[in-house]
């Protein structure tokens, strides 16, 4: 049986990566922003959304089915290595239609032939993917091998990027870049494979088996990839590259802030598939109800501050150039919250007990309803009817979820202290608002304010005594205890 790391070293190392996924796009994002401008990111944006239809189709639904899939024979090793040549073979099969679909797209649509070479850089994408095979490193609970791994070439990336990126037209070496810091890492991960599972064929394969969950995961997938890459692919048809720009600027900063809010549920998934194959049910709803008290202690405050301060953060982030990202970037910040509490009840919940078919229907409806919105919208309000299509979407997905989770999640929800929350983040925006009054350059005004807010909100859920603070807390007080007994 293979040794389950704790959750609470998963947790750390999976704060640090999504530390390095945010931490790389504050340093990278500004700098790549004034050099290509709205129009050159758009570009990137614009194109990388079109692609990620064609991963899409490659993948399946295996990035999270996989997970699932291999969390519950773990402890088997002839069998998970079985599992995982059945799914290895299927997506490569499945690659090799998705670049054949996308090179006669290229060809064929006028739109896609003006940026070919990019076309062809950002879908490096689809193979990287395949043999990656991310999904059984997170089904053996292996974050720090990612984590280790993905922060060096983040960080590689990061130096090729100031040597190369110079000059408005460079836009397709950073197109090239960023592919090196998300997908170069699956390499390694191909190479590392023996480590976990026998390479030499085993035979006895039966991918029907898998067909049918994964036909329900490729569906969410298909879904969700719909509405979330939506956006920027009908603001490239309908609008330009430059209100792309401003909405990806927007998008980008609240992809920052979601990777805080969904740290602690990312390392779920492999933990509850386990425990729901054990029938420890105990322990999946324990877990769940702390996930869903930790992402709404979480998003409300981000979401309060970012509407306040958006302007001072896209000008730090994207520089004046990016006015037009003001508004997008506070009607897509309550999203923080929706997604948040659907990618536990969704992906952390609901799919581990096999009951994936429901998260579809969310899915689905939230699809349908960013593309009439969008359709609407889009012509009119540009960047702005785009998030004002993707906030409403992401409520459509958490009304339907709740629908159907609502015996499992009504009793945690009635637990979380509402009131308190937002009284705490009405002190921390009263304690931060003023300084929007005063002279100071964005990254001063940024620094104090964010001090003061989050100073302050964490103040009110501690003198309140909010149980998961006070746990946090107790948890900080016990690892400095041990770390000064080891010194001594």
């Amino acid at each position: 049986m293979r040794r389950q790391n704790s959750l609470t070293v998963n947790f750390i190392m999976n704060t640090i990566l999504t530390m390095s996924s945010f931490i790389f796009p504050l340093i990278t994002f500004p700098y790549v922003s004034r050099i290509l401008l709205p129009e050159g990111t758009g570009k990137i944006a614009f194109v990388t959304s079109v692609v990620s239809y064609f991963s899409m189709f490659a993948q399946l639904g295996i990035p999270t089915y996989g997970i699932r899939a291999c969390a519950r024979v773990r402890d088997d090793e002839k069998e998970l290595s079985r599992t995982v040549h059945e799914l290895f073979l299927i997506n490569l099969i499945m690659s090799v239609f998705a670049y054949t679909a996308l090179f006669i797209a290229i060809t064929y649509i006028p739109r896609l032939r003006q940026e070919k070479l990019l076309f062809m850089i950002i879908s490096l994408t689809i193979i990287f993917n395949a043999i990656g095979m991310e999904w059984l490193y997170k089904a053996l609970e292996q974050y720090t091998y990612i984590t280790i791994r993905s922060v060096i070439f983040k960080f590689i990336a990061l130096l090729i990027m100031f040597f190369l990126v110079r000059e408005q037209k460079d836009y397709i070496c950073y197109g090239a870049i960023t592919i090196f810091a998300a997908s170069a890492s699956n390499i390694f991960n191909f190479i590392n494979i023996y480590h976990y599972i026998e390479i030499k064929p085993l035979g006895e394969y039966d991918l029907k088996k898998h067909i049918k969950a994964i036909a329900v995961f490729f569906a969410i997938s298909c879904a969700a990839t719909v509405y979330t890459n939506l956006d920027s692919v009908m603001l490239g048809f309908m609008k330009s590259d430059t209100d792309v720009g401003y909405y990806n600027a927007a998008v980008k900063i609240k992809g920052i802030l979601l990777g805080l809010v969904t740290s602690l549920g990312t390392v779920l998934l492999p933990r509850v598939s386990y425990y729901i194959e054990k029938n420890l049910l105990d322990d999946f709803r324990k877990i769940a109800g702390k996930a869903i008290n930790f992402v709404l202690r979480i998003a409300i405050p981000l979401c309060v501050y970012f509407i306040l301060f958006a302007e001072e953060s896209i000008y730090l982030l994207s520089g004046t150039a990016y006015k037009g990202s003001i508004l997008p970037m506070q009607i897509i910040m309550p999203t923080l919250i929706f997604i948040g509490l659907t990618n536990i009840m969704g992906i952390q919940m609901l799919v581990p007990m096999g009951k994936e078919k429901y998260v579809l229907y969310s899915e689905i409806a939230g699809a349908m309803a960013d593309l009439l919105l969008n359709v609407v919208m889009i012509p009119e309000f540009g960047a702005s009817g785009a998030a004002l299509g993707t906030m409403i979407a992401e409520i459509v997905v958490w009304i339907v979820q709740f629908y159907f989770m609502k015996t499992d999640v009504k009793g945690i929800y009635r637990e979380i202290r509402y009131g308190l929350l937002i009284g705490a983040a009405v002190v921390g925006s009263v304690l931060s608002f003023w300084v929007k009054r005063q002279n100071w350059n964005v990254f001063i005004m940024l620094v104090v304010s964010s001090c003061l807010y989050f100073g302050g909100y964490i103040l009110i859920l501690y003198f309140a005594n909010d149980s998961l603070t006070v746990e946090v807390k107790n948890k900080i007080v016990s690892i400095l205890k041990k770390k000064q007994e080891t010194d001594i």
